[in-house]
């Protein structure tokens, strides 16, 4: 029989949970109950239309993951989406994985499938992670392990969390992207960075644009007003450089010299940085 998957995050979370067509079960909607602990407060009213006209049509591919309580009612565990649309298009029953789990399952897998859809902006992303962190007292390469991403991409995403109030609120309306948000997370000076801020707005700056203003602003000694001194690469060792930025998923990345004699410093200002360079080593040794 085919598999019908819970999605691969929970499927690395609940490794052991068979998904197979004999393990479901229709459950009737008036039996199930929602998760008061649901982590995802709001839900777009016309994904939810579509969703539901699409149930409608060929009804609910993908099963709910609930828990039976003590008084014989069940709850949502993963899946409140689906169990919405369902009863806007007026089903009676949908398709269910029935498992015992504890308080604290509950929850994670809750977050898991939340962090899993792809219409998450990157600031609740973030929130989502870090909230995955705090309740479940995870590690970055616990969270990594858990959503199958690399502990440089978790350690990214977190940097957000970092920004001021006003730069949150740019990202998470998309005002700016997440790579923005990362290139000015890394600007330790306060004014500095909402210069940038306010530059990136005004004049759409992309983001290798404000990359490299953000790393012309961190190599300006502190308190001297001459203008800081460019080095002018070569163009394939400014694109090495960027390429090595990108890969290792920190910003502070400097190459000098020319193509027959030179250096490349990577520098780090927080202990997250630093695993992020740990975890390029170790994808570079095969580990």
């Amino acid at each position: 029989m085919k598999k019908m998957g819970l999605g691969r995050g929970l499927d690395a979370l609940l490794p052991e949970l068979d998904t197979d067509e004999n393990s479901i079960r229709q459950i009737p909607l008036n039996e199930i109950d929602r998760n008061p602990r649901q982590p995802r407060a709001a839900f777009d009213e016309d994904a939810l239309k579509a969703l539901s006209d699409s149930i409608r049509q060929t009804g609910v591919l993908q099963p709910l993951l609930v828990t039976q309580e003590d008084s014989g009612r069940y709850q949502i565990v993963a899946g409140e989406r689906r169990f919405r649309a369902a009863r806007m298009a007026g089903l009676s029953e949908v398709p269910c994985v029935v498992r015992q789990m504890t308080p604290q399952q509950v929850m994670e897998a809750a977050l898991v499938e939340n962090l899993q859809r792809e219409d998450l902006n990157p600031m609740e992303e973030a929130e989502g992670i870090r909230s995955l962190m705090d309740q479940a007292h995870y590690t970055q390469e616990q969270v990594s392990e858990r959503l199958g991403r690399s502990r440089p991409a978790v350690a990214n995403t977190l940097r957000l969390l970092t920004l001021p109030a006003d730069m949150q609120e740019a990202v998470r309306t998309g005002r700016l992207s997440a790579g923005h948000g990362r290139a000015l997370a890394g600007i330790r000076d306060d004014g500095a960075r909402q210069a940038l801020f306010q530059k990136a707005l005004r004049d759409n700056l992309s983001v290798r644009q404000l990359e490299m203003l953000a790393a012309d602003q961190e190599t300006v000694p502190d308190k001297v007003p001459s203008r800081p001194r460019h080095t002018v690469l070569a163009p394939e060792l400014q694109d090495m450089q960027e390429r090595l930025r990108s890969a290792v998923g920190i910003r502070r990345v400097t190459l000098k010299g020319s193509g027959k004699k030179g250096s490349v410093v990577l520098s780090y200002d927080s202990a997250e940085e630093l695993e992020m360079i740990y975890a390029a080593l170790e994808t570079l040794e095969g580990k």
